[in-house]
């Protein structure tokens, strides 16, 4: 099969991607901006063949450049991992004939007042919301839906300009930070209270062959807010226990419901007093290398799974269920320069065997914003057979190492 990767090397685990697709026999077709030179010989061997662009979200660009492969090779499949590049992709998809994501799934996917009216439609439980380009429409939906509520990009991903609002001053302030005030189109939708979670998919043909539950600690808002806390995103491998089972049903009736057909999805829930919520969902895999996790936890590929999901229509191999995995984020005490740690050997005497990857800048190394993200400074890879015990090491992680920075 020919295949078209859109960028393969940024961010840095786009080459898993290519690679799975090289193991099971593709031609793989990256289209990217980066030059090839700057490739790692890895990289370059996965690739068949390689098309540089100004830019891989505008569509003229993309279709010029998928046009140009088709002209010289049939294609296959078209396929993007990030979640900047969804829509871009399937509207050049649809133009250029080549099977995969439609623009109506990509759209849902993306678009998130438009993603949870068509599921409300359906009986999925999620939060009211609405879409405000204007103060009136905000502070109309405030007076409806009443405080807290979060106001975010309709588009965008993770907690990046995100706001929690509690009050009506506060929106006021909203109203001009997020540019509303000024015609800036924002997603407000009620604040819903409890623990935050998210199940993750391989999907083909719209049925479900891979899943993985993953629980956050604490809930992304707090944890991309708070300098002092080290989160962590934890993978159970007791996914067959009842307690799941209402999550995985709506992970299922949520792609179906969105057109879903072979395809990663990243679908985000709350479970709190409201009981079970849908929050957002993606036709992409997660980001933050949380597939990685998943391959620790589970002894197995899922880059090459999910290649044998797009090339055959078939699952090559199961996930062994034998450990719960996680990932902790470790921050520097302040913005700076890395100047050093504390605690490391502790931990490495304590919990070696447990340690699957982790990643210390050097002193010296800058700093990134705790809004940057999870990987975005230092951190750890963990994996353990028993989740509870999974959850103390890692917490015992968080306590004892520290980042220093000046």
């Amino acid at each position: 099969m020919n295949i078209i990767f859109i960028e393969p090397s940024f961010p840095y685990n786009q080459r898993e991607f290519v690679r799975g697709l090289h193991n099971m026999g593709a031609n793989v077709i990256g289209v990217g901006e980066r030059p090839r030179e700057s490739f790692s010989d890895e990289l370059k061997s996965y690739l068949n063949a390689y098309v540089q662009v100004r830019s891989v979200v505008d569509e003229p660009t993309l279709q010029k450049a998928v046009q140009q492969i088709q002209n010289e090779v049939w294609v296959d499949r078209l396929e993007a991992t990030v979640e900047a590049h969804i829509m871009a992709a399937a509207r050049v998809r649809e133009a250029t004939g080549i099977p995969g994501t439609s623009v109506r799934s990509a759209y849902l996917c993306r678009d998130k007042p438009a993603m949870k009216a068509e599921l409300r439609k359906a009986g999925i439980p999620c939060a009211m919301s609405t879409r405000a380009d204007q103060p009136a429409i905000a502070r109309e939906f405030a007076k409806q839906v009443g405080y807290p509520l979060i106001i975010k990009p309709p588009d965008g991903a993770g907690a990046a300009g995100t706001w929690k609002v509690s009050s009506a001053s506060e929106l006021e302030n909203v109203i001009v930070q997020a540019g509303i005030a000024d015609g800036v189109e924002v997603a407000i939708e009620e604040f819903i209270e409890g623990h935050e979670g998210y199940l993750d998919t391989i999907t083909i043909n719209g049925e479900v062959v891979h899943e993985f539950i993953t629980h956050y600690y604490p809930n992304v808002l707090e944890a991309m807010r708070e300098r002092w806390i080290s989160p962590q995103m934890v993978t159970t491998n007791r996914i067959e226990a009842e307690g799941y089972r209402e999550v995985r049903q709506m992970a299922r009736d949520v792609n179906r419901l969105l057109g879903i057909g072979t395809s990663a999805t990243h679908m985000e829930w709350f479970a709190g007093p409201k009981g079970l919520k849908f929050s957002e969902i993606g036709c992409r895999p997660p980001g933050v290398g949380q597939w990685d996790v998943y391959n620790a936890a589970n002894e197995f590929d899922i880059y090459t799974e999910w290649a044998c999901a797009l090339m055959h229509g078939r699952p090559n191999a199961a996930p062994s269920r034998r450990y719960s995995a996680g990932m902790i984020a470790l921050r520097p005490d302040r913005d700076g320069h890395i100047t050093g740690y504390t605690g490391l050997e502790a931990i490495q005497d304590n919990y070696a065997d447990c340690i699957v990857a982790s990643h210390l800048p050097g002193v010296g190394t800058p700093t990134q914003p705790v809004e940057a993200g999870y990987m975005a400074n230092a951190w750890m890879r963990v994996r353990h057979p028993d989740y509870d015990h999974l959850r103390h090491i890692m917490n015992s992680i968080g306590e004892t190492v520290k980042v220093y920075a000046s």
